[in-house]
């Protein structure tokens, strides 16, 4: 079963820093590509970047490039956002997300979290 919990989330000011974890439930975790999605009011939900497990491979969304950075934790089975210089555009609910694919820079999500939200106010 795929399992996967956010938590870190909180209110800031922009400017500061926040790391959000996500467990990931050992069967699955290096079998599929693992992501955060975010999720801003009225908006669509869009990715910020993923991993992939075996190479540790990286990508991110063009908002979040140099400010964000996705890492994982193989003895914990953990994947971290670690998210710095926030700013009230990065407002918004963050899911964690898992899948099997990636297409043209995307990872196909097949499994969510909960989500942990994130908002940050000038």
């Amino acid at each position: 079963q795929v399992q996967l919990v956010e938590s870190g989330g909180g209110s800031v000011q922009a400017g500061v820093s926040l790391r959000l974890s996500c467990a990931v439930s050992p069967y699955t975790y290096n079998r599929l590509y693992t992501g955060w999605f975010r999720q801003a009011p009225g908006k669509e939900r869009a990715q910020v970047a993923y991993i992939s497990p075996r190479s540790g491979s990286t990508s991110y969304a063009d908002s979040v490039k140099g400010r964000f950075t996705i890492s994982q934790d193989n003895a914990k089975t953990t994947v971290y956002l670690q998210m710095n210089s926030l700013q009230p555009e990065d407002t918004g609910m963050y899911y964690c997300a898992a899948g099997d694919t990636v297409d043209r820079g995307s990872m196909r999500a097949n499994y969510w979290g909960q989500g942990t939200q994130v908002t940050v106010s000038s």
